[in-house]
């Protein structure tokens, strides 16, 4: 009889009494991990100090690698390895003060038999609050069961009680009154009739949102399979960087420097220096126009009703930053470009819906706002942005949502009001511009798709932009990345924790309506697109239908 050497099946020790794990998930980018490590040894050493107050022991289940100069599960293979020394039943805390890349942890995660938390600090100078709503909405799209925590520096009573809750329980309760199931939506209102039409329309037509390299920065919840995204008449054309870039070099000096002039023309600033490693230059945005440029041209061969670009991996090592380019797509009013041989102008009079990072979340959100603000009349640019931070402000609470380079135009009142600055150099070593400016005060719609249970959803609500003075936006922005375009934004009848508790994912989709009265409308028209497609639609906070 024949016998086989079988493997044999190794399972870790079981987790001592009283005893918290924890693991720093981190990005690909060695100069991000290196550059964020001091603050995340800070985090750690807040969070097991708050830990140890209450009677337990906390254990690093990895070790810190003097070599790479930090310590951080900085690839997926890294993480799989890290979490077979780690006790199944143990209660794990993934420990976060940085932007992270979800799949590094996902796979230990998705196997792990204790309570997981995951813990940021409330701080804007690196995104940790960012990387914890990326990896929540991750494991909400897993079907991962986890509770959530953020803190300035977990000695507050509010986050010592919660720390407590879990680790007796495993489980973290918070209030998520502010949500509610959308009601039954009258037939005969202009607004539903719209939305009912379009989402038919969607479905009977069909659209494509061509994605540029699926998965970029380890964002699991924002790739949302076929099976869930055909129902809605929406359809993937999976396209290469590789591509874009060879379109790239295929255009004219002329044709770049004619969007170059475009928008001297309307008044747009360029932040120039001199030095090609920290500043930006002109020959910087000239492959930025060129990535415009390519990006409609490819857009119109494959008949795109949307458009994602990664660039983070690849890209960056190749051309300049994508951002120009996103923010120029996105809004209406934009530099002309003629298809290859000069007969059309391509996509002329419309924007064309980027979705950054290829969140294909915001693919869906940002298709569907075009085309009912287009329907209603209204300008359609809308944007995604970074749940960032935020702080009260004059007795309210006011988001920092900030986008990582571009947002249109309109949003901040024109190209006249906008302006260029080089992306931050240890992420962005080819640099590129910017498209920034303060967002406008007014009305806007918020939104967010995501996948729950193996269906999606669709979180919906209303907020206002506030102006803030001078001096306080330029605080925020030193706060955070004073290269990038910001938002101050107030959501009506949502908090602070509320919506940390509930958001499933690092970005906020957002629209402007001229008023109060027309956005409430707008909201109600969306609401029932969605829910025509068979999207289930949550409303969160103030919504008046």
């Amino acid at each position: 009889m024949t016998s086989y050497a079988l493997p044999a099946e190794k399972r870790p020790a079981p987790a001592p009494d009283k005893t918290v794990y924890t693991v720093a998930s981190g990005d690909l980018r060695p100069v991000a991990n290196e550059t964020s490590w001091p603050t995340q040894q800070q985090l750690e050493s807040d969070f097991s100090t708050a830990v140890r107050s209450l009677g337990w022991e906390v254990r690093r289940g990895h070790d810190v690698d003097a070599v790479k100069g930090h310590g951080f599960i900085d690839s997926q293979r890294m993480g799989i390895e890290v979490f077979k020394d780690i006790p199944l039943d143990a209660p794990l805390v993934v420990v976060e003060a940085v932007w992270q890349y979800s799949h590094h942890v996902l796979a230990g995660l998705r196997s792990h038999e204790g309570p997981i938390l995951v813990v940021a600090n409330w701080a804007g100078d690196f995104p940790g609050l960012v990387g914890l709503l990326n990896l929540t909405g991750s494991l909400t799209k897993a079907g991962i069961r986890y509770s959530a925590l953020w803190s300035k520096d977990f000695s507050d009573d509010w986050a010592l009680g919660k720390l407590k809750s879990w680790l007796e329980t495993g489980i973290i309760e918070h209030d998520q009154s502010h949500v509610r199931d959308l009601p039954a939506l009258d037939p005969a209102a202009p607004e539903v009739e719209l939305g009912v039409a379009l989402a038919r329309q969607l479905k009977r037509e069909k659209a494509i949102i061509g994605v540029f390299d699926e998965g970029c920065m380890g964002m699991y919840n924002a790739i949302i399979d076929d099976e869930l995204l055909n129902p809605l008449g929406i359809y993937k054309e999976r396209l290469s960087q590789s591509a874009l870039y060879a379109e790239m070099l295929k255009v004219t000096d002329d044709e770049a420097d004619a969007v170059r002039a475009w928008l001297d023309g309307v008044g747009f600033t360029f932040h120039f220096g001199a030095d090609d490693a920290t500043e930006l230059t002109p020959a910087q945005v000239h492959s930025q126009f060129a990535m415009y440029i390519a990006a409609l041209r490819i857009a119109d061969d494959f008949g795109l009703d949307a458009v994602g670009i990664q660039y983070q991996q690849g890209l960056k090592d190749l051309v300049p930053a994508s951002d120009l380019a996103e923010g120029l797509l996105n809004n209406v009013q934009r530099p002309p470009v003629l298809s290859r041989d000069g007969s059309r102008e391509l996509y002329a009079g419309q924007a064309l819906p980027h979705f950054n990072e290829v969140d294909e979340g915001v693919a869906v959100d940002a298709l569907v706002t075009n085309r009912i603000w287009t329907a209603m009349g209204l300008d359609p640019a809308n944007t995604l942005h970074d749940v960032r931070w935020g702080e009260e402000y004059d007795g309210e609470f006011v988001w920092v949502f900030e986008i990582s380079g571009a947002v249109p135009a309109s949003h901040n009142g024109g190209y006249d009001k906008s302006y260029s600055m080089r992306q931050v150099p240890h992420f962005f070593p080819r640099g590129g511009g910017t498209l920034s400016g303060v967002s406008k005060p007014g009305e806007i719609v918020w939104s967010r798709v995501f996948v729950m249970d193996g269906v999606l959803h669709v979180d919906l609500g209303r907020g206002h932009v506030v102006e803030l003075p001078d001096e306080e936006t330029q605080r925020r922005l030193n706060a955070t990345d004073p290269q990038w375009p910001i938002m101050h934004a107030v959501l009506d009848g949502v908090s602070r924790d509320q919506l940390m508790a509930r958001h499933k994912a690092n970005h906020v989709q957002v629209v402007y309506a001229p008023d109060a009265e027309t956005a409430d409308k707008a909201l109600r028209a969306k609401a029932a697109l969605f829910h025509e497609l068979g999207v289930q639609v949550h409303l969160a906070g103030d919504v008046n239908l």
